[in-house]
Protein backbone atom coordinates (compact mmCIF):
# COMPACT_ATOMS: atom_id res chain seq x y z
CA UNK A 1 0.00 0.00 0.00
CA UNK A 2 1.25 3.49 -1.12
CA UNK A 3 0.05 7.02 -0.44
CA UNK A 4 0.87 10.25 -2.57
CA UNK A 5 2.18 13.03 -1.05
CA UNK A 6 3.61 16.62 -2.77
CA UNK A 7 7.63 16.98 -2.88
CA UNK A 8 10.36 19.57 -4.78
CA UNK A 9 12.54 18.03 -7.11
CA UNK A 10 14.81 17.73 -10.16
CA UNK A 11 13.76 15.99 -13.37
CA UNK A 12 17.01 16.36 -15.31
CA UNK A 13 20.56 17.45 -14.23
CA UNK A 14 20.02 20.89 -16.12
CA UNK A 15 16.80 22.32 -15.09
CA UNK A 16 15.69 24.19 -12.13
CA UNK A 17 13.92 21.82 -8.75
CA UNK A 18 9.96 22.01 -9.27
CA UNK A 19 7.08 21.16 -7.41
CA UNK A 20 6.19 17.28 -8.34
CA UNK A 21 4.41 14.09 -6.15
CA UNK A 22 5.60 11.21 -5.04
CA UNK A 23 5.03 7.70 -3.52
CA UNK A 24 5.64 6.93 -0.21
CA UNK A 25 5.02 3.08 1.37
CA UNK A 26 2.16 3.00 4.18
CA UNK A 27 3.89 2.49 7.49
CA UNK A 28 4.76 -1.35 8.07
CA UNK A 29 5.17 -2.73 11.32
CA UNK A 30 8.48 -0.70 12.40
CA UNK A 31 7.94 2.29 10.70
CA UNK A 32 7.25 6.18 11.42
CA UNK A 33 5.27 8.38 9.14
CA UNK A 34 6.16 11.67 9.79
CA UNK A 35 5.10 15.23 8.82
CA UNK A 36 8.09 17.49 7.29
CA UNK A 37 8.61 20.14 9.28
CA UNK A 38 11.61 21.71 7.88
CA UNK A 39 14.52 20.32 5.35
CA UNK A 40 17.92 21.61 5.41
CA UNK A 41 19.25 22.19 2.38
CA UNK A 42 23.00 20.24 2.02
CA UNK A 43 25.71 21.06 -0.53
CA UNK A 44 25.15 17.36 -1.06
CA UNK A 45 21.75 17.97 -2.35
CA UNK A 46 23.33 20.59 -5.04
CA UNK A 47 25.40 18.43 -5.86
CA UNK A 48 23.17 15.66 -6.25
CA UNK A 49 20.17 17.46 -8.01
CA UNK A 50 22.65 18.65 -10.67
CA UNK A 51 24.14 15.01 -11.64
CA UNK A 52 27.77 16.44 -10.52
CA UNK A 53 28.66 12.70 -8.83
CA UNK A 54 27.06 11.19 -11.55
CA UNK A 55 24.62 8.80 -11.01
CA UNK A 56 21.65 10.32 -9.84
CA UNK A 57 18.22 9.12 -10.65
CA UNK A 58 15.51 11.00 -11.71
CA UNK A 59 12.85 12.76 -10.31
CA UNK A 60 15.31 13.44 -7.48
CA UNK A 61 14.05 14.90 -4.46
CA UNK A 62 17.14 16.07 -2.07
CA UNK A 63 17.30 15.59 1.62
CA UNK A 64 18.75 14.63 4.63
CA UNK A 65 18.62 17.14 7.31
CA UNK A 66 14.69 16.48 7.93
CA UNK A 67 12.96 17.65 10.96
CA UNK A 68 9.15 16.70 11.64
CA UNK A 69 6.52 15.55 13.86
CA UNK A 70 5.18 11.48 14.05
CA UNK A 71 1.81 11.43 12.97
CA UNK A 72 1.37 7.67 12.84
CA UNK A 73 3.78 4.70 14.01
CA UNK A 74 3.80 0.83 13.12
CA UNK A 75 2.18 -1.82 15.43
CA UNK A 76 6.01 -2.94 16.73
CA UNK A 77 7.20 1.01 17.11
CA UNK A 78 8.46 0.86 20.64
CA UNK A 79 10.67 4.01 20.59
CA UNK A 80 8.39 6.63 19.40
CA UNK A 81 4.53 7.80 19.24
CA UNK A 82 2.47 9.99 17.48
CA UNK A 83 3.41 13.50 18.38
CA UNK A 84 6.83 13.36 18.60
CA UNK A 85 9.71 15.60 17.01
CA UNK A 86 11.57 13.55 14.78
CA UNK A 87 14.63 13.79 12.90
CA UNK A 88 16.04 11.79 9.69
CA UNK A 89 19.68 12.36 8.60
CA UNK A 90 21.80 11.01 5.75
CA UNK A 91 20.28 6.78 6.34
CA UNK A 92 17.15 5.05 5.84
CA UNK A 93 18.36 1.54 6.16
CA UNK A 94 21.35 -0.73 6.39
CA UNK A 95 21.74 -4.20 6.54
CA UNK A 96 22.05 -4.51 10.61
CA UNK A 97 23.57 -7.85 11.38
CA UNK A 98 27.56 -6.79 9.71
CA UNK A 99 30.29 -5.70 12.08
CA UNK A 100 29.27 -2.04 11.42
CA UNK A 101 25.90 -2.35 12.07
CA UNK A 102 26.15 -3.82 14.95
CA UNK A 103 29.12 -1.22 16.79
CA UNK A 104 26.34 1.44 15.50
CA UNK A 105 28.55 2.68 12.62
CA UNK A 106 25.82 2.27 9.99
CA UNK A 107 27.58 4.59 8.04
CA UNK A 108 29.99 1.98 7.36
CA UNK A 109 27.81 -0.89 6.36
CA UNK A 110 29.60 -3.27 5.05
CA UNK A 111 27.05 -4.26 2.78
CA UNK A 112 26.30 -1.02 1.77
CA UNK A 113 23.40 1.88 3.29
CA UNK A 114 20.38 2.85 1.81
CA UNK A 115 20.48 6.99 1.60
CA UNK A 116 17.81 8.89 2.52
CA UNK A 117 17.42 10.24 -1.26
CA UNK A 118 19.01 8.81 -4.20
CA UNK A 119 19.43 5.15 -3.28
CA UNK A 120 18.01 1.98 -4.81
CA UNK A 121 14.89 1.71 -2.83
CA UNK A 122 14.86 -1.85 -0.44
CA UNK A 123 11.37 -1.29 0.03
CA UNK A 124 10.18 -1.34 -3.57
CA UNK A 125 8.04 1.56 -3.15
CA UNK A 126 9.70 3.42 -5.96
CA UNK A 127 13.36 2.50 -7.88
CA UNK A 128 15.11 4.77 -5.33
CA UNK A 129 14.35 6.76 -2.33
CA UNK A 130 13.23 10.07 -1.92
CA UNK A 131 14.30 12.74 0.46
CA UNK A 132 13.17 15.45 2.79
CA UNK A 133 12.11 18.23 0.48
CA UNK A 134 8.44 16.61 0.47
CA UNK A 135 5.49 16.79 2.70
CA UNK A 136 5.84 13.62 4.75
CA UNK A 137 8.39 10.37 4.70
CA UNK A 138 7.88 6.99 5.97
CA UNK A 139 11.43 5.57 8.25
CA UNK A 140 11.80 2.34 10.11
CA UNK A 141 12.36 3.27 13.40
CA UNK A 142 15.78 2.06 14.13
CA UNK A 143 16.73 5.35 11.81
CA UNK A 144 14.42 7.94 13.42
CA UNK A 145 16.44 10.37 15.58
CA UNK A 146 14.64 11.90 19.08
CA UNK A 147 14.69 15.61 18.86
CA UNK A 148 15.65 16.92 22.10
CA UNK A 149 13.51 19.53 24.12
CA UNK A 150 14.59 23.00 23.70
CA UNK A 151 16.27 23.04 20.21
CA UNK A 152 14.58 25.56 17.81
CA UNK A 153 13.15 22.91 14.89
CA UNK A 154 14.58 24.76 12.17
CA UNK A 155 17.90 24.84 14.06
CA UNK A 156 17.90 21.08 14.49
CA UNK A 157 17.80 20.30 11.24
CA UNK A 158 21.42 20.79 10.18
CA UNK A 159 22.83 18.99 12.80
CA UNK A 160 21.59 15.28 11.19
CA UNK A 161 24.04 16.11 8.55
CA UNK A 162 26.35 18.97 9.09
CA UNK A 163 26.72 18.57 12.99
CA UNK A 164 27.14 14.58 12.84
CA UNK A 165 29.37 15.28 9.81
CA UNK A 166 32.05 17.53 12.13
CA UNK A 167 31.06 15.53 15.13
CA UNK A 168 31.85 11.93 14.46
CA UNK A 169 35.50 12.78 13.80
CA UNK A 170 36.30 15.24 16.62
CA UNK A 171 35.06 12.26 19.00
CA UNK A 172 36.84 9.89 17.19
CA UNK A 173 40.27 11.83 17.55
CA UNK A 174 39.52 12.86 20.99
CA UNK A 175 39.59 16.30 20.36
CA UNK A 176 39.35 17.88 23.84
CA UNK A 177 40.39 20.59 26.62
CA UNK A 178 44.00 21.72 25.41
CA UNK A 179 43.93 20.48 21.69
CA UNK A 180 44.37 22.60 19.41
CA UNK A 181 42.62 22.29 15.71
CA UNK A 182 41.73 23.70 12.42
CA UNK A 183 38.51 23.91 10.38
CA UNK A 184 39.74 24.25 7.10
CA UNK A 185 36.82 25.83 4.68
CA UNK A 186 33.65 28.24 6.24
CA UNK A 187 30.19 26.88 5.53
CA UNK A 188 27.67 25.28 6.81
CA UNK A 189 29.56 22.45 7.82
CA UNK A 190 32.03 24.93 9.01
CA UNK A 191 30.39 27.20 10.97
CA UNK A 192 28.82 23.80 13.26
CA UNK A 193 32.81 22.13 13.82
CA UNK A 194 33.70 25.41 15.57
CA UNK A 195 30.70 25.54 18.01
CA UNK A 196 31.37 21.65 18.50
CA UNK A 197 34.84 21.72 19.03
CA UNK A 198 34.56 24.61 20.80
CA UNK A 199 32.18 23.17 23.16
CA UNK A 200 34.25 19.93 23.26
CA UNK A 201 36.79 22.33 24.58
CA UNK A 202 39.97 22.79 22.15
CA UNK A 203 41.32 25.93 20.50
CA UNK A 204 40.00 26.52 17.37
CA UNK A 205 41.35 28.44 14.25
CA UNK A 206 39.13 28.72 11.02
CA UNK A 207 41.41 28.15 7.63
CA UNK A 208 39.92 30.37 5.06
CA UNK A 209 40.78 32.07 1.59
CA UNK A 210 39.92 35.17 2.34
CA UNK A 211 39.11 37.49 5.40
CA UNK A 212 35.46 37.28 3.80
CA UNK A 213 34.43 34.71 6.68
CA UNK A 214 36.51 36.22 8.99
CA UNK A 215 33.93 38.30 11.21
CA UNK A 216 31.46 35.22 11.28
CA UNK A 217 33.94 32.47 11.96
CA UNK A 218 34.74 35.01 15.27
CA UNK A 219 31.21 35.25 15.83
CA UNK A 220 30.94 31.78 15.74
CA UNK A 221 33.11 30.96 18.46
CA UNK A 222 36.32 30.57 16.15
CA UNK A 223 39.58 32.14 18.25
CA UNK A 224 41.81 32.70 15.27
CA UNK A 225 41.22 33.05 11.61
CA UNK A 226 43.90 32.43 9.26
CA UNK A 227 43.99 33.33 5.45
CA UNK A 228 45.59 30.90 3.27
CA UNK A 229 46.08 32.92 0.32
CA UNK A 230 48.30 34.97 3.06
CA UNK A 231 51.75 33.71 2.92
CA UNK A 232 53.35 35.15 6.09
CA UNK A 233 50.28 33.94 8.05
CA UNK A 234 50.77 30.35 6.56
CA UNK A 235 54.47 30.31 7.77
CA UNK A 236 53.96 31.50 11.17
CA UNK A 237 50.96 28.81 11.32
CA UNK A 238 53.29 26.12 10.47
CA UNK A 239 53.24 23.31 12.70
CA UNK A 240 50.76 24.99 14.86
CA UNK A 241 47.57 21.76 14.02
CA UNK A 242 47.20 18.98 16.12
CA UNK A 243 44.03 17.98 13.60
CA UNK A 244 42.55 19.63 10.53
CA UNK A 245 39.19 19.18 9.42
CA UNK A 246 38.83 19.57 5.56
CA UNK A 247 35.38 20.72 4.72
CA UNK A 248 36.51 21.45 1.14
CA UNK A 249 33.53 20.12 -1.02
CA UNK A 250 35.77 19.25 -3.94
CA UNK A 251 39.21 18.58 -5.08
CA UNK A 252 42.02 20.68 -3.54
CA UNK A 253 45.73 20.99 -2.80
CA UNK A 254 46.18 19.79 0.28
CA UNK A 255 49.82 20.61 0.82
CA UNK A 256 49.90 24.00 1.64
CA UNK A 257 47.57 22.60 4.66
CA UNK A 258 49.88 19.59 5.54
CA UNK A 259 52.38 22.22 6.10
CA UNK A 260 50.40 22.95 9.39
CA UNK A 261 50.16 19.79 10.80
CA UNK A 262 52.49 18.99 13.98
CA UNK A 263 54.03 15.53 13.99
CA UNK A 264 51.48 12.60 14.43
CA UNK A 265 49.11 15.30 13.36
CA UNK A 266 45.98 14.21 11.18
CA UNK A 267 44.12 15.74 8.06
CA UNK A 268 40.78 14.52 7.78
CA UNK A 269 38.31 15.34 4.34
CA UNK A 270 34.80 15.59 4.87
CA UNK A 271 33.96 17.28 2.18
CA UNK A 272 35.39 16.01 -0.94
CA UNK A 273 34.24 12.61 -2.41
CA UNK A 274 35.99 13.04 -5.88
CA UNK A 275 39.82 12.23 -6.51
CA UNK A 276 42.24 14.44 -5.05
CA UNK A 277 44.42 15.68 -7.86
CA UNK A 278 46.74 17.34 -6.69
CA UNK A 279 50.39 16.01 -5.88
CA UNK A 280 52.14 15.94 -2.66
CA UNK A 281 55.72 15.05 -1.32
CA UNK A 282 55.35 11.62 0.79
CA UNK A 283 58.09 13.18 2.55
CA UNK A 284 55.82 15.37 3.93
CA UNK A 285 53.79 12.55 5.57
CA UNK A 286 57.04 10.32 6.78
CA UNK A 287 58.64 13.14 8.35
CA UNK A 288 56.00 14.60 10.64
CA UNK A 289 54.46 10.60 10.68
CA UNK A 290 51.03 12.85 9.18
CA UNK A 291 48.31 10.88 8.42
CA UNK A 292 45.24 11.51 5.90
CA UNK A 293 41.99 10.44 7.06
CA UNK A 294 38.28 10.41 6.07
CA UNK A 295 35.08 10.69 8.23
CA UNK A 296 31.81 9.57 6.53
CA UNK A 297 28.29 11.39 9.05
CA UNK A 298 28.04 9.32 11.47
CA UNK A 299 26.12 5.99 12.56
CA UNK A 300 22.70 6.50 14.39
CA UNK A 301 23.57 6.04 18.14
CA UNK A 302 26.39 8.99 17.46
CA UNK A 303 23.76 11.27 15.55
CA UNK A 304 21.49 10.51 18.76
CA UNK A 305 24.40 11.65 20.89
CA UNK A 306 25.26 14.80 19.18
CA UNK A 307 21.78 15.84 18.91
CA UNK A 308 21.76 15.30 23.11
CA UNK A 309 24.79 17.26 23.34
CA UNK A 310 23.87 20.41 21.59
CA UNK A 311 20.57 20.67 23.14
CA UNK A 312 22.82 20.20 26.62
CA UNK A 313 25.46 22.69 25.60
CA UNK A 314 23.05 25.26 23.59
CA UNK A 315 24.20 24.44 20.18
CA UNK A 316 22.16 25.02 16.88
CA UNK A 317 23.07 25.68 13.27
CA UNK A 318 22.99 29.44 12.05
CA UNK A 319 20.52 29.25 10.07
CA UNK A 320 18.05 31.29 6.39
CA UNK A 321 14.94 29.83 6.30
CA UNK A 322 13.10 29.69 2.72
CA UNK A 323 10.05 28.55 1.34
CA UNK A 324 9.76 26.01 -1.63
CA UNK A 325 9.80 28.78 -3.85
CA UNK A 326 13.52 30.05 -2.45
CA UNK A 327 15.11 26.43 -3.32
CA UNK A 328 16.87 27.59 -6.12
CA UNK A 329 18.21 30.76 -5.37
CA UNK A 330 19.34 28.94 -2.45
CA UNK A 331 20.66 26.04 -4.86
CA UNK A 332 22.60 28.98 -6.66
CA UNK A 333 24.35 30.39 -3.62
CA UNK A 334 25.26 27.63 -1.99
CA UNK A 335 27.44 26.31 -5.69
CA UNK A 336 28.88 29.71 -5.65
CA UNK A 337 30.88 29.23 -2.15
CA UNK A 338 29.35 27.97 0.87
CA UNK A 339 28.18 30.70 2.86
CA UNK A 340 28.82 30.42 6.54
CA UNK A 341 25.20 29.40 7.41
CA UNK A 342 22.47 26.56 6.20
CA UNK A 343 19.54 27.06 4.60
CA UNK A 344 16.27 25.49 5.72
CA UNK A 345 13.28 25.08 4.17
CA UNK A 346 10.17 25.86 5.87
CA UNK A 347 8.11 22.61 4.33
CA UNK A 348 4.79 23.93 5.42
CA UNK A 349 4.88 25.97 2.45
CA UNK A 350 4.92 22.95 0.16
Amino acid sequence: MTFTTPAWGARTADTPLEPITIQRREALATDVRIKVEYCGICHSDVHTARDEWDGTAYPCVPGHEVLGIAVAVGPEVTKFKAGDRVGIGCLVSSCGACDACEAGLEQYCETGWTGTYNSSDPYGTDSHTHGGYSGEIVVDERFVLRIPDGLDPAAAAPILCAGITLYSPLKHLAVGPGSKIAILGFGGLGAMGVKLAKALGAEVTVITRTEVKAADALKAGADHVLVSSDAAQMNTAERGFEAIFSTIPRTHDMAPYLQLLKNDGCYVILGAVEPMQTPFHGATLMGRRISIVGSLIGGIPETQEVLDFCAEHGIASDVQVVGVDGINAAYDHIAAGDPGFRYVIDMSTI
